[in-house]
């Protein structure tokens, strides 16, 4: 019969694991706070990071050194992944959501194409019968979804079970192959924002054109997408 380790032994280990916790949490924040920065300003980071803490202790008493030199190399995606299953709970995309989201896309397209900027909220508003609240939550969904893989963000807008039938992993070679058929400078925006995790602002700063261009474009890349895969 196997006897229970000395309590003494146990507090010790628990201190070991907690002070790992501790030793990462800088490491932690730099993660919640840079999800953050791709985020609608009323989710707050004090969520994300207290998401990522209760991963962290979790998987702290988990980690073998003997198996896995670092920790945070151990728990970084985890830990991540964490962070998006949060976000995902939060319900981002309804049906009536995603339908009214098309119907500002089509707005938006139509008003960049005449004054090459985005309107405000007020015409987008008015335009479509909605009142403001209302309009904010799908924005503010919309924003979300965008920090989801890009696998999900097209199956999230898809409309039929085309692509629920495809493996995940099929679908992710699949997007790989159309992402390989796109112009040059498409394809440096999907992997400046999906890949080095940069937001709006700095891709804007890279490839000198505003940041609601580069909305715009995205929003094209992702229709592109989902219809070459259908």
């Amino acid at each position: 019969m196997l006897k229970e380790p000395p309590k003494a032994y146990v507090q010790i280990l628990k201190n070991e694991q907690d002070e790992l916790v501790l030793a990462y949490m800088p490491a932690l924040r730099k993660m919640a706070f840079r999800l953050k920065e791709r985020l609608p300003s009323n989710i707050d980071v004090n969520d994300l990071i207290s998401i990522g803490v209760e991963e962290m202790i979790k998987l702290s008493r988990r980690y073998d050194r003997e198996q896995n030199d670092s920790f945070w190399g151990f728990a970084r995606k985890r830990v991540n992944g964490a962070m998006l299953d949060y976000l995902r709970s939060l319900d981002v995309m309804s049906r009536n959501n995603r339908k009214i989201l098309k119907d500002i896309d089509a707005l938006l397209d139509e008003y960049y194409q005449k004054y090459e900027c985005e309107p405000d909220e007020q015409y987008i508003a008015d335009k479509l019968g909605l009142d403001k609240e209302k309009l904010r939550e799908v924005r503010t969904a919309y924003a979300i979804s965008y920090t989801l893989p890009l696998d999900e963000q097209i199956e999230l807008y898809n409309e039929d079970d085309t692509l629920e039938k495809l493996e995940h992993q099929q679908l992710v070679e699949k997007i790989n192959e159309v992402l390989d058929d796109l112009k040059e400078r498409e394809q440096l925006i999907i992997q400046l924002y999906y890949y080095e995790e940069l937001n709006l602002k700095e891709i804007s700063e890279i490839l000198n054109i505003s940041e609601s261009r580069i909305s715009q474009i995205h929003k094209k890349l992702l229709k592109k997408l989902r219809e070459r895969l259908v």
